[in-house]
C-alpha cells in the first residue's frame, strides 16, 4: 500500500526544483519503486476528470472516511483500469474501502462512457483526452507520442508488419489529431522524415502492454532526444561503420545510449557486436535505471555501464579511453524546453458531498488544494532532489521560475563538461545537447567552447550543416543570436559572446521549439568535429608556407578560410 501513500506524498509535496520524473527518482524515504510511482501518477492523470466524477457520484468519500480525495483517485484508477487491480493484499482496509463499492463504481464508470458515446474504454480515453485539451485551451495542436524502433531487436519493416499493422498512415503530424466526431479512428501513424526508424502516433496511444514494448523492440523516445545520437553517428552503413569507441557521459535513463547502440547495430549488421559504448551516470540510483534500459534493449554486448561514475572525474588519458573517437554529452540543464508532460500533473480531485448543515466548499479543486490527510497512516515526508547542478541531473530548475544566477552556474558546468570531452586524445566527434531554450545554455556555451584553449589547440570546429546526416541537414530550425522567449524575464548578457559566432556556426546548431507544428518541446544540439591529425598538419604547413610567400593568392585564401573554421 506504500505505492499509493508515496504517490500522494509526491503530489502534495512543495516543488523544490527539477522535473517531475527527476524529483521522484531523487526523492528520499520512498518505499515503493520510483518507476511504479511515476507510472501510477501519469496514467491516473489521464483519467482524472472521469475518475473524479465517478467517485463523486458513487459518494465513496462520504462513506469511507479513511480515503482522502487524492488517495481515492489513485486507488480507483487501479481498481477500474489496471489489469492487476489495486496493488495491496485483499484484506487491506483501504483496498476493502474501495472494493466494497465496486458495483457502484463500475456502474458510474459505464455511465460516464455511455454519456460520451464511446463503445470501448480506448474510445473513452481518446474522448477524455480531447476534453482535457479543450479545457486547457491546448486544442490547437496535439503533441504526438514518438516511438523509436530498436534495430538491435527488430527493424522498422518488421514493426510495420506487426505492432503497427492496423495503423493507418497519415502524411502530416497534424493528421494524428483525432477527429472530434470520429472516435473510432485512433490508430494513426506518421513516418518521421528526419530521424530513421522513428514514427509518431496519437498522444494517447499506449504500448506498455504490447509485446514489442515489453521485449525492447520499440522504445518511447521524443524525437528531439534522438537528434544527438543521430548527429554523432550519422547515416553510416555496413561498408562504412563507426570506428572506435563511444562515450555517453551523462547517460541515465538511457534513451540516447540505446539509440547509439541501435544505430551501431544497423551499421554493423554483419559483424559480431563488441563492447563499443561506455555509458555512465554519477547517480548510482539512476545508473540502475540505465542498466535496466540497456539490458531491455538488448544492448549489453555493446554497452559497458559505469555505475555512479562522474564524467568529470574521468582521466581522458586513461588507457581504457584511448580508442574513444566519439562522445555524447547531454548534461544537467534548466529544462526550460520541456513540454507539460514532465510537470507535476494538476489532478482534478473528487470532492465529498457536503452535509446540509455544512457550508458549501465550492467546486472541484486542483491538486494540492485539499488539506485532508489520511487519519490513520500519515503521508511520507519526501525530500525531493537537491537544486545544485550535477553532471547527470536533468531539467533541474524550479518549475515556472527563471533564476539567472542558476542559469549561469548551469552554463558554466555545461561548458566544463564539453571541454573535458574535447580533451580525449582520439576523439574526433562530440555532440552537446540540452532541453533548454535559453541562449546562455546553448549558443553562448558553443561560443565559449570554440574560444577555449583546448578547442584551438586540438583543432575543434563545428559540424557544418552540409556535413550533418541527411535527415538533420533538412531540419530548418537553427541557432539564434537572441533569446526567443521574451517572456522568460532573462536579460541575456551573452550577446557579445554569441556575436563571435558566424552565420555558418549558427547554421550548424539545431533548435527545436515547443508549440510549433513539429510536435516537440524546446531542445538544442550541436556537433563538434576535429579533422585528422594529418589534415591539420597539412593545414598548418600550408599556413606557415603562406606566411613565407610560397603560395599563390588563391591557395592562401582557400587554406585561410579552412583554418578560420577550425579556430572560431
Amino acid at each position: 500500500m506504500s505505492l499509493y501513500f508515496d504517490a500522494v506524498a509526491i503530489l502534495t509535496a512543495p516543488s523544490t526544483g527539477g522535473s517531475f520524473k527527476s524529483r521522484i527518482y531523487s526523492a528520499r524515504n520512498l518505499r515503493a519503486s520510483p518507476a511504479q510511482i511515476y507510472a501510477l501518477i501519469t496514467e491516473a492523470s489521464k483519467w482524472d476528470i472521469v475518475l473524479a466524477d465517478v467517485i463523486e457520484k458513487a459518494d465513496i468519500l462520504s462513506l469511507e472516511r479513511k480515503l482522502s480525495p487524492a488517495l481515492a483517485l489513485l486507488l480507483v484508477y487501479d481498481h477500474l483500469l489496471s489489469k492487476k487491480g489495486i496493488a495491496a493484499p485483499a484484506a487491506h482496509p483501504l483496498r476493502q474501502a474501495v472494493e466494497r463499492h465496486k458495483v457502484r463504481l463500475k456502474a458510474e464508470f459505464t455511465k460516464a462512457r455511455v454519456r460520451r458515446g464511446c463503445a470501448s474504454v480506448e474510445q473513452l480515453k481518446a474522448a477524455v483526452l480531447r476534453e482535457k485539451r479543450e479545457a486547457d485551451g491546448t486544442n490547437q495542436f496535439v503533441y504526438p507520442r514518438w516511438v523509436r524502433v530498436n534495430n538491435i531487436r527488430s527493424t522498422l519493416e518488421d514493426q510495420l508488419r506487426t505492432t503497427f499493422a492496423q495503423y493507418e498512415r497519415v502524411d502530416t503530424l497534424a493528421g494524428l489529431a483525432p477527429e472530434v466526431d470520429d472516435r473510432t479512428k485512433q490508430k494513426l501513424l506518421y513516418m518521421d522524415p528526419n530521424i530513421p526508424d522513428l514514427v509518431a502516433v496519437p498522444f494517447g496511444a499506449d504500448f506498455t502492454s504490447s509485446p514489442a514494448y515489453k521485449n525492447g523492440e520499440i522504445i518511447l523516445q521524443d524525437k528531439a532526444s534522438c537528434f544527438p545520437a543521430y548527429l554523432l553517428l550519422g547515416d553510416r552503413g555496413p561498408k562504412d561503420p563507426w570506428e572506435g569507441d563511444l562515450v555517453d557521459g551523462c547517460a541515465a535513463p538511457g534513451n540516447k545510449t540505446t539509440h547509439m547502440a541501435s544505430l551501431l547495430a544497423k551499421q554493423q549488421k554483419q559483424k559480431k557486436p563488441r563492447k563499443q559504448i561506455i555509458s555512465m551516470d554519477a547517480s548510482r540510483v539512476r545508473s540502475k535505471t540505465l542498466q535496466k534500459m540497456v539490458s531491455l534493449a538488448g544492448a549489453d554486448p555493446t554497452v559497458t555501464v559505469l555505475q555512479g561514475q562522474d564524467f568529470l572525474a574521468l582521466d581522458p588519458m586513461d588507457s581504457q579511453f584511448e580508442n574513444v573517437t566519439g562522445l555524447l554529452l547531454d548534461p544537467s540543464c534548466s529544462g526550460s524546453g520541456i513540454v507539460g508532460r514532465d510537470d507535476v500533473p494538476q489532478l482534478t480531485l473528487p470532492q465529498p458531498k457536503v452535509p446540509k448543515s455544512s457550508k458549501p466548499q465550492g467546486k472541484k479543486r486542483k491538486r494540492g488544494t485539499d488539506d485532508r490527510d489520511h487519519p490513520e497512516e500519515p503521508q511520507s515526508k519526501v525530500t525531493v532532489g537537491e537544486t545544485s547542478a550535477a553532471p547527470s541531473d536533468e531539467n533541474d530548475i524550479p518549475s515556472g521560475t527563471v533564476d539567472h544566477d542558476r542559469l549561469t552556474k548551469l552554463s558554466n558546468l555545461q561548458a566544463r563538461i564539453v571541454e573535458h570531452a574535447l580533451k580525449f586524445p582520439s576523439a574526433t566527434h562530440v555532440t552537446y545537447s540540452t532541453c533548454s531554450i535559453h541562449l546562455i545554455e546553448n549558443e553562448a556555451v558553443v561560443a565559449r567552447l570554440l574560444a577555449s584553449d583546448v578547442a584551438k589547440e586540438r583543432g575543434w570546429r563545428l559540424l557544418r550543416r552540409d556535413e550533418q546526416p541527411e535527415g538533420l541537414r533538412r531540419w530548418k530550425h537553427r541557432g539564434v543570436r537572441r533569446d526567443r522567449d521574451i517572456e522568460t524575464g532573462v536579460e541575456s548578457d551573452e550577446s557579445e559572446a554569441v556575436a563571435a559566432l558566424s552565420e555558418d556556426d549558427l547554421e550548424a546548431c539545431l533548435r527545436c521549439w515547443s508549440g510549433d507544428s513539429e510536435g516537440l518541446g524546446g531542445f538544442f544540439v550541436v556537433g563538434f568535429v576535429r579533422d585528422s591529425q594529418e589534415d591539420r598538419v597539412l593545414v598548418k604547413e600550408d599556413s606557415d608556407a603562406g606566411e613565407g610567400g610560397d603560395h599563390t593568392v588563391e591557395d592562401d585564401d582557400d587554406e585561410g578560410e579552412e583554418w578560420e573554421g577550425f579556430s572560431e
